[in-house]
């Protein structure tokens, strides 16, 4: 452990706390808390969407994917990006405008005013898969946690994930989503710098591609995004980009940045904002990997702490501080938004509506803080027994979330004869599908990602039943 690590990890701690000391004030209503009153400006909503979504697994998942093998697997970032952009251009500007027309605060309420379900089932449904995979998500933040601290600073993995639950469960608890906003746009600054300015130099200094290249032949890994146009070849890019892509459409904690920005005309330059930062990170963490080929020929024991070994082979301690920081800003801004989210979906969707529906703003601003505590205790549970990885986690919660909500809110949108029960049963046969499906793939060993399967599964649900229904009414 460095004096220098310790520095700069301390001063960035530092810089949060007084970010949430200046907002905490600011909070007097569950409006203010869950969706900041719909007051931000067109970059806080672009940075914090998109810092919403781009957590620990831009620094260790992804860059070990392509450590382990190869550039093939670029295919998975070009999907993110082409449908973050499809989310942007057809989702935000009618949910930000949808949810304030049934003045609602979570995904979940708005599914049950666009449904008119007065029984609740939509929202509750909802609320409970929402619980389930952000369960999951918010645990895998604390894994990187846990493998972070432990590798930098020699504590113990214990230490790791408890220090992270205090770190974000403190400042949403406090602040609430302006200070989740305000973070995510210093973070996201902060970390595009880093994910970029690091590799590039890394590589000139390095010599370049030529070798690396080199290497990836040797070891056999993917030297190219086409190397053919086989069938099969054509099918795995399919896989691997809608296998994540599609999950942009379903997932509560990045769609709910669209809810808050203040003038729906600035979407538009919130969308290339946002876009252009995404790019950019995705494209420094392709490089992190691609040189960890070269640092670590040999391989590593744990492949998604390759970023932060690759930083502590080749640079002073300072920049392995750094580093940490810039994960640990990834991996906050994702599970502070995904914590909000939760706390909202306990709050409005359960606990006022099921207990309290005169509660007063106060009671529920207390409300949507404990809210916080419990969801963050259920994750610390999840990452304690730390049974898999990063990317396992990640991809799992994503796939359950995509699943359960995307086609859904496409159809809610862009289809008004969608009905309250077809709508329950395309939450509840994507959700139940892409969580079984990875036992059943497993199974029978079948190359399709579980977002594919629930997404599709879904959509035929929600639109058979509701044909179905306007077939009945015509008898009638």
């Amino acid at each position: 452990m460095h004096l220098s690590e310790v520095f700069t990890f301390f001063s960035y701690f530092l810089l949060l706390v007084l970010v949430v000391t200046i907002s905490y004030h600011k909070q007097k209503t569950d409006t203010d808390f869950i969706i900041g009153n719909r007051s931000l400006n067109f970059w806080l909503t672009a940075l914090s969407a998109h810092g919403s979504d781009m957590s620990q697994w831009l620094f260790m998942a992804y860059p070990a994917l392509i450590f382990a093998t190869g550039i093939f697997n670029i295919w998975l970032a070009i999907g993110l990006v082409f449908f973050m952009f499809l989310n942007w251009q057809f989702v935000a500007p009618r949910l930000r405008m949808g949810t304030e027309k049934t003045e609602s605060l979570t995904l979940n309420t708005f599914f049950e005013k666009r449904f008119q379900d007065p029984s609740g089932s939509i929202r509750i449904a909802s609320a409970l898969l929402t619980l389930l995979f952000y369960a999951f998500y918010i645990s895998a933040g604390l894994v990187a946690f846990g493998f972070l601290i432990k590798s930098l600073f020699g504590f113990s993995y214990f230490i790791g994930i408890s220090f992270g639950l205090f770190l974000v469960v403190s400042y949403v608890f406090l602040g609430g989503y302006v200070t989740v906003a305000w973070i995510d746009l210093v973070q996201g600054i902060f970390l595009l710098a880093v994910i970029l300015i690091i590799p590039i130099y890394l590589l000139i200094d390095l010599g370049g591609l030529t070798r690396i290249y080199y290497l990836m032949e040797q070891k056999r890994l993917a030297t190219s995004l086409l190397p053919n146009l086989n069938i099969k070849t054509l099918f795995d890019i399919l896989m691997i980009s809608c296998g994540w892509g599609l999950g942009y459409f379903g997932q509560p904690h990045i769609v709910t940045r669209f809810m808050g920005i203040k003038n729906v005309k600035e979407m538009n330059k919130a969308k290339y904002l946002g876009l252009t930062w995404q790019t950019l990170a995705l494209c420094g963490a392709t490089l992190f990997g691609l040189i960890g080929i070269l640092i670590f020929p040999r391989g590593l024991y744990n492949e998604e702490l390759i970023t932060l070994e690759v930083v502590k082979a080749t640079l002073p301690p300072f920049f392995s501080g750094l580093i940490l920081c810039a994960i640990i800003a990834a991996a906050t801004n994702v599970m502070a938004a995904q914590i909000l989210v939760s706390a909202s979906s306990i709050t409005e969707d359960l606990y006022k509506r099921i207990f309290h529906q005169k509660s007063s703003e106060k009671e529920l601003l207390w409300a949507s803080r404990f809210s916080v505590l419990f969801m963050g205790l259920i994750a610390f549970l999840v990452a304690f027994f730390q049974n898999s990885s990063i990317y396992s986690l990640v991809l799992y919660a994503w796939s359950g979330l995509g699943a359960s909500f995307g086609p859904l809110l496409l159809f809610s949108l862009y289809w008004e004869k969608v009905t309250k029960s077809a709508a329950l049963a395309g939450i509840l046969t994507g959700g139940l599908s892409a969580a079984l499906w990875p036992l059943i793939a497993e199974w029978y060993e079948i190359p399709i990602p579980s977002m594919i399967v629930g997404f599709i599964l879904s959509s035929l649900a929600i639109y058979s039943i509701t044909s179905l229904s306007q077939k009945e009414e015509v008898r009638k």
